[in-house]
């Protein structure tokens, strides 16, 4: 018994983007553990008085920007979390940042934890949340590995006395972080509070970009919107949640839809289109874990799974797996098909609207990831641009500065 139960504790922290599916349905194979890159993305966010237009991007934005990441070659084992600073909620004797997520490869926590997030006046201390992402949290160890902070505020940087940015900047670069800084600027601020934003990003080997403090966030709906959050519904039947933290992770994946889709019908066709890659793997699914090769069947408790299965034979057991990832796989082919036809309505309608998402948050964190990983060997399918999901060529214009220039 306890032999089984550690295996089976085991398999489930490997990571939920571990790797890709196998499916007869579409010939996908399995990617060992040993080729994939690891990717740690730390998200940190003003969430001060004045900050809930960059809340909102951010939970449009979420999906389209791991849909990007879903494009690189190698494929990605992601990992992200979630900071946010500069809010009076918070405790002052850390700054007044709060880590609401650690590095985890469970994107649905982070989409999570961004629809739970409140603004509230205070203190924003650009510093203190560089130092709490770089000293509490558990980056990968590897050198290959990217590893990357975006920061993002309206306020000076230079407000922490205690802690120079500057200082804790150079330490971060010195680990192997890169920080990439986002200044959520309005018409009527000070210039001079751009250069401090633009000098973080220089002295962390980062990014820069100025994006509109409200208005930075184009959303195109489309015909196949509707159809799209069908097909992300659908999926949800074919996976088979272990033990009680599977169950709770299953209930948030339909929380998460629901969430998007409270957004609009872009935000839930962007979810649609992250669940039919590669790059969302759940560790809490039986599907994804026997397919990874990461649990045998035989080694999951019978009280571990769901009511339908537990009077199955191994034999039926294993039947009953892989027909829920051959029906899974063939409404990812589904949804991969309509997103193709959706990217091209909506690269269209922006030609046609002269639409410009130049200045828009996810932009400047699609540009910045996307040469930093290509410094660190990672290559991009070539994908129609679009405004929702933020896909482009692989060399792009806009508004990103490299901090050295």
């Amino acid at each position: 018994m306890h032999h089984h139960r550690i295996a089976l504790a085991s398999a489930l922290t490997v990571g939920l983007f571990a790797g890709l599916r196998e499916s007869t349905a579409c010939d996908t194979p399995v990617v060992p553990h040993s080729q994939k890159r690891h990717v740690d993305l730390v998200i940190c966010l003003d969430t001060s008085g004045s900050m809930q237009g960059l809340i909102e991007s951010a939970k449009q934005k979420l999906w389209g920007s791991v849909n990007d990441l879903a494009l690189a070659e190698p494929p990605p084992e992601l990992r992200v979390a979630l900071l946010t600073y500069g809010n009076d909620g918070h405790n002052p004797e850390n700054g007044w940042v709060n880590i609401e997520s650690g590095l985890t490869e469970d994107l649905d926590l982070i989409s999570q934890k961004l629809f739970a997030l409140t603004t509230n006046g205070g203190t924003e201390l650009v510093a203190r949340v560089i130092h709490n992402s770089l000293t509490k949290l558990a980056w990968h160890p590897s050198a290959d590995a990217l590893k990357l902070i975006v920061v993002a505020g309206n306020e000076s940087a230079d407000q922490d006395q205690e802690m120079p940015f500057r200082d804790v900047c150079k330490q971060t670069i010195s680990q192997g972080i890169m920080i990439n800084s986002i200044y959520c600027h309005y018409n009527d601020d000070d210039p001079t509070v751009e250069l401090g934003w633009r000098e973080v990003a220089k002295l962390a080997d980062g990014h820069y970009a100025a994006i509109d403090h409200d208005n930075g966030t184009v959303v195109i709906a489309t015909p196949f919107d509707d159809q799209l959050a069908d097909l992300s519904t659908a999926t949800n039947a074919t996976y088979i949640p272990i033990g009680t933290i599977g169950q709770q992770a299953w209930a948030n994946q339909t929380v998460q839809d629901a969430n998007a889709a409270s957004l609009n019908s872009a935000a839930a066709a962007s979810r649609a289109q992250t669940k039919g890659s590669a790059i969302y793997v759940c560790s809490w699914d039986l599907v994804d874990a026997f397919n990874l090769k990461n649990l045998k069947i035989e080694d999951v408790e019978k009280e571990d799974l769901p009511e339908n299965m537990q009077e199955m034979t191994v034999k039926e057991r294993t039947a009953y797996v892989n027909d829920m990832s051959q029906k899974r796989a063939g409404i990812q082919k589904q949804i991969n098909e309509l997103n193709d036809k959706r990217l091209a309505f909506i690269t269209e309608e922006m030609k046609r609207q002269n639409l410009d998402d130049s200045k828009s948050f996810d932009n400047a964190i699609r540009k910045a990831v996307r040469e930093q990983a290509a410094a660190k060997g990672f290559t991009f399918k070539e994908k129609t641009a679009s405004a929702d999901d933020t896909q482009g060529e692989k060399t792009e214009s806009g508004t990103k500065e490299s901090a050295s220039g």
